[in-house]
């Protein structure tokens, strides 16, 4: 049976409100940094249980000699703000994802020349030791003076304890590079196919 046309547009609003809803509560339900009343945030925790979305490498070997970033890089999103981007394709304020540094794993099996290690699986480059920890948080109403809303913190380089607070990097530091180079509002979605692979949902 053919609906009546004021019918199928209250259909078509109904479910574009429900959309709106839907994106609203979502991002209302970002679960945020700790801060502390002189601005520092807090080292999150349980970060490496949030959702792992990739590690990019770029090792010295391949750049010579001088990598500006030579670890692993095990990043993570928080859970909710990675529902969130899942669900509308854009990320929302309190989105907090998270940066473990990892060196590549040295020993008797690798060799100077590349770094490269040889195991069972054949000659690559493998997850050495922790080396440090970074944070990315978004909030264009707390941070409504940085590009994006976005700000970035660091931990320690030096490996576990971490320190338990960071303060924020200038701007300078971290927000040129990201503004200028990732894809997806200051977040290289290029580099991982796990948040390229819900974009298109």
């Amino acid at each position: 049976m053919k609906l009546p046309h004021y019918a199928a547009a209250t259909g078509i609003v109904a479910f574009a409100l429900a959309g709106a809803v839907l994106a609203q509560s979502s991002a209302e339900n970002i679960a945020e940094a700790a801060f502390n009343d002189d601005g520092s945030v807090n080292v999150p925790t349980d970060y490496r249980r949030w959702v792992f979305i990739g590690s990019p490498l770029t090792p010295n070997a391949l750049n010579d000699g001088e990598a500006p970033f030579p670890e692993f890089h095990n990043v993570y999103v928080e859970p909710s703000a990675y529902d969130h981007f899942a669900e509308t394709g854009e990320w929302a304020n309190g989105t907090q994802i998270a940066k473990e540094l990892v060196m590549i794993r040295e020993g008797g099996n690798c060799t100077e020349e590349d770094g490269a290690c040889f195991e069972v699986s054949g000659n690559g480059y493998f997850q050495g030791e922790f080396v440090g920890l970074e944070l990315t948080v978004k909030d264009t109403e707390r941070f409504s003076g940085e590009p994006g809303g976005w700000v970035y913190y660091s931990f320690g380089h030096e490996g576990e304890p971490y320190a338990e607070t960071a303060q924020a990097f200038p701007a300078e530091s971290c927000n040129a590079c990201h503004e200028s180079n990732a894809d997806t509002d200051f977040v290289f979605t290029q580099f991982y196919p796990v948040l390229r692979a819900v974009q298109g949902n």
